[in-house]
């Protein structure tokens, strides 16, 4: 593994990916982001984009803790996994032998059904409100007199997402222990396999460790509003109370593969988490679900992870076996893109796998081009060069567009969308002294941002803003993106 860490085409594709990620952030006006890259168990990269804080503008590291959310799910079957290798319970074992006051049909819920949302059990419970903050998360008592109501299906139906379900199996592992759940995740799971920047719920979190805030969406307030993110998850932490780095977080997935030659648990039991239980029955992504895992469909591109969204935070960490790389990507904005940006990184990884490290010939084929309909970012892998739109959420894909270089300024649109000028000549524009000014594609002339919107804006008048119908005391407040309004003593309430 340390082979790949020190690959010239692995340094390339680090060395790209905080550019895309960059101009994503900007161009879809995102606080930040924090991301964390392992290759096996080993960690190739971790860096953090954006700042903590919209009202603050304090930088974005990445120590900064993140409300993790659903990833709590993959830890929690884990201490189920562990606790059968340990033969304190098993699978197969109906939960009421465990947790005492459930409804007669939940209580024959098989533990491999609850770790698989396979039980039919109700989704957030009677009032969901303490996922907007309406209310305070559940407390134990709360959540066993949900339970003790008939569940919305039998068991063994279908795939039915439940954090009810998860919670149900962190009353079982305190049973089971003898031990709150708080406490012993913290020694069996986490210490266990080095995290040290990870805790079950937000009461755990040190005071000296910084913790990223929540950020709503924009529209429709016209502004981010600040979701502070500190509210404990009680009853349902082991659903959704984690706080983690993504380096923690890509880490312990990275252990959880089972390939892996370091992991709290056996491979036996790894392997048995990342099979297909159930899949989502409507669902066109073939999405599966296994042991406290997403899966997604089988092949080259096949995936396993989890997802995770709590109010102002959503996350997505996947290892991708044929590849073996985890990446973990954390974002707190409530319309941050996650899912997509994993998959843009790996597709980055990828794309330079397969091509290598730059030619040094290439050295000046490459940066960010500009015309009115976007930019183009020029990015030169093996001895070829890339064009791709970095404002795609996975820039490389079966479209992608290859340029053979011909010359020191010429190239041929080698591979394109028959859309996009193939055969066609590209070249660079270069000034008196020599540096490249321009880019030539298919007719078309690119320019550097700056002299873009020089000349776009001397070309094309500004829009003028409308004049509004109404008198000033009813005019709607003006959408500022890089404005935030807190709600100051108290979460929003929507």
């Amino acid at each position: 593994m340390a082979k790949i860490a020190k690959s010239p085409w692995l340094q390339a594709a680090l060395d790209y990916i905080p550019e895309w990620l960059n101009f994503q952030l900007e161009r879809y006006k995102q606080p930040g982001c924090s991301i964390a890259i392992a290759h096996g168990t080993e960690l190739v990269a971790e860096q953090a984009f954006g700042v903590a804080d919209l009202r603050t503008g304090e930088t974005l590291t990445p120590r900064h803790r993140f409300r993790i959310a659903s990833h709590s799910k993959t830890f929690t079957a884990a201490g189920v996994m562990l606790l059968r290798e340990q033969h304190k319970l098993g699978l197969d074992d109906p939960i009421g032998r465990y947790v005492s006051g459930l409804h007669k049909d939940l209580a024959k819920a098989r533990i491999s059904e609850l770790l698989s949302h396979g039980a039919g059990v109700i989704r957030d419970g009677h009032d969901a409100g303490q996922f907007v903050d309406r209310r305070p998360f559940f407390t134990r008592e709360e959540l066993l007199a949900d339970l003790a109501q008939k569940q919305p299906l039998a068991p063994g139906v279908q795939l039915k997402y439940s954090n009810h379900g998860y919670a149900l199996l962190g009353l079982m592992l305190e049973q089971v222990t003898g031990s709150d759940y708080a406490s012993w995740m913290s020694k069996h799971i986490i210490a266990a396999a080095g995290l040290r920047e990870t805790v079950p719920d937000m009461p755990f979190l040190p005071k000296s460790a910084p913790m990223a805030v929540g950020h709503s969406t924009e529209f429709p307030f016209g502004q981010r509003l600040i979701v502070p993110g500190d509210n404990p998850c009680n009853a349902i932490a082991p659903a959704g109370g984690f706080v983690s780095t993504a380096s923690d977080v890509a880490r312990f997935f990275a252990q959880l593969a089972p390939s892996s030659k370091q992991s709290i648990l056996s491979a036996a039991s790894r392997r048995e988490m990342v099979q297909r239980r159930w899949r989502d029955p409507v669902s066109l992504l073939e999405a599966h679900y296994g042991l406290g895992t997403m899966i997604s469909a089988p092949g080259p591109k096949e995936w396993h992870g989890h997802t995770g969204g709590l109010q102002g935070f959503v996350s997505r960490t996947a290892h991708f076996p044929h590849t073996g790389f985890t990446i973990s990507v954390l974002v707190h904005a409530q319309d941050g893109f996650p899912f997509d940006w994993v998959e843009g990184i790996a597709s980055i990884l990828a794309a330079f796998q397969q091509h290598g490290a730059p030619s040094k010939k290439l050295a000046d084929w490459r940066g960010r081009w500009w015309n009115l309909w976007g930019a183009s970012d020029l990015v030169p892998m093996g001895n070829i060069v890339c064009a791709i739109a970095p404002q795609m959420t996975v820039p490389f894909h079966a479209a992608i567009t290859e340029i053979t270089v011909t010359g020191k300024d010429q190239g041929v649109l080698q591979k394109t969308s028959a859309y996009n000028s193939p055969g066609q000549s590209v070249h660079l524009e270069r000034d008196k002294k020599g540096r490249v000014t321009a880019f030539w594609w298919g007719g078309g002339k690119l320019l550097p941002k700056e002299a873009f919107v020089a000349e776009a804006t001397q070309r094309y008048s500004p829009a003028k803003p409308l004049q509004p119908a109404k008198a000033k005391a009813t005019q709607k407040p003006k959408a500022q993106s890089s404005s935030v309004a807190a709600i100051p003593g108290k979460r929003i309430s929507v």
